[in-house]
Formats: C-alpha cells, structure tokens, sequence
C-alpha cells in the first residue's frame, strides 16, 4: 500500500478506530496492575507497562498467521487472563515487601502478559485493517499509546476514589477470560447453546470475584490480628 494515499489513511483510520474500541480491557488491566505501586512510579509503570504491551501486539499481528495455527492459544490465554484477574483483585499495597524497582518491574510485566493474552481479538482485527502492511500496524498502534496512557490514568484515580471499581475491573477481566477460552476452536462447539454459553461467562465472572473478595478479606483479617503483637 502506497504511502499517504487515499486508501492509506483509510486503513489507518481503522486501525485506529479498532485500538480505542478495544482499549477498555487493557486500560483496566494497567490501572489495576499499577494501582498499589508509589504514586510518584505510578506513570512509569502506565507508560512503560503500555509501550511493552504495544510491542508485543504489533509483533504478533505481523505473525498473526503463524498464530493462528498454534492449537489451544485461546484456552491458555483464558485460563492465564482468569488468574490475573484473581491476582490484580485481591493484591494488596502492604502485600509487597519488596524494593520499589521490583514491584515496578512486576507491575510492567503483569501488564504486557495480560495484554498479550487478551490481545487476540485485538491483532486479528488490525491485522484485517492493515492487509499485511507493516508501517500500518506500526503507526496505528503507536497512536494508540497516549490514548491507553490516558485511559488507565483515569480509571486508576478512579479506582482510588471507588474501590469497588476493582472489583468491577477483576470482573471485566474475567469475563473477557470465559469469551476467550469459549472461542477455543475445539470447545467452541461445547458452547452453541445459549443458556450453557452464558452460565459459563456468569460462573467465572463469580467465581473470580467471590473468591477473591474472600480472599482479600482474609488477608485483611489476618493483618489486623497481627496489628496488637506488632
């Protein structure tokens, strides 16, 4: 494709439009992962967690074909987004008791895995857009950083000032877990009923939450009990 031609900028535009729709579940992904980190590292861990996961996604929309043949990825990325929306829910800032580098690093890492799993959706669409067009995939994407900076800096100060918008977010993830692992190719068919389609998405959704919220007040409980010996 010809560069800043009609047919150029329509792609692009595309490509665009496609990156802000599908923006939401990451957004919350890295405004939940950098949540509990300092605030003055906060917008490191936004900026660098998103470029990371950027990265990786323009790389595998261009072998979005190679991957396409590797049988199980939609399970695995499910059953991996399940537990990252588990862990980002009960995660606690007094649970880390490591150097402040070391939980930047873990928050940026947790960001471009999840990214990386529920991205698909994502790279087979702009794939689609960019008809096999490199420098499309590339600048699309790119535009698209400071849109998913903003973002997830807003639904983080949100999250602060409601905190049962981590809740809310642990259960988007989740449900976009159950899509995943249901568009498996060879479970797909376990899905075409309705009533079994949409009990699995509710099932993991509370699954998810209901653990993790008991998880999460059992940490709390236990942190107070050792409060007086302290």
């Amino acid at each position: 494709m010809e560069l800043f031609t009609v047919e150029f900028w329509l792609a692009l535009a595309s490509i665009i439009m496609i990156d802000l729709v599908l923006a939401g579940d990451n957004a919350i992904v890295i405004g939940m992962a950098a949540r509990n980190i300092p605030k003055e590292n906060q917008k490191k861990v936004i900026i660098w967690g998103t470029v990371g996961a950027v990265i990786i996604r323009a790389i595998a929309t261009l072998l979005v074909v190679y991957l396409l043949m590797l049988p199980g990825l939609h399970l695995i990325g499910g059953l991996a987004l399940v537990y990252i929306a588990y862990k980002l829910l009960i995660e606690e800032q007094e649970d880390n008791e490591v150097s402040s580098s070391t939980r930047i690093w873990a928050a940026i890492r947790t960001i471009i895995i999840a990214d990386a799993m529920m991205g698909l959706d994502n790279v087979l669409a702009v794939a689609g857009a960019a008809h096999g067009d490199t420098l499309l995939v590339i600048v699309g994407l790119a535009i698209s950083i400071p849109v998913m900076v903003w973002c997830s800096t807003l639904i983080m100060k949100l999250m602060e000032r409601f905190p049962w918008i981590v809740a809310l977010g642990s259960a988007i993830l989740a449900w976009t877990a159950a899509r995943m692992i249901m568009e498996e190719s060879f479970l797909s068919g376990y899905f075409a009923n309705w009533a079994i389609k949409y009990g699995f998405e509710l099932l993991v959704v509370i699954a998810v939450v209901l653990i993790g919220l008991r998880q999460k007040k059992k940490k709390a409980q236990a942190r107070t009990a050792e409060e007086p010996a302290m």
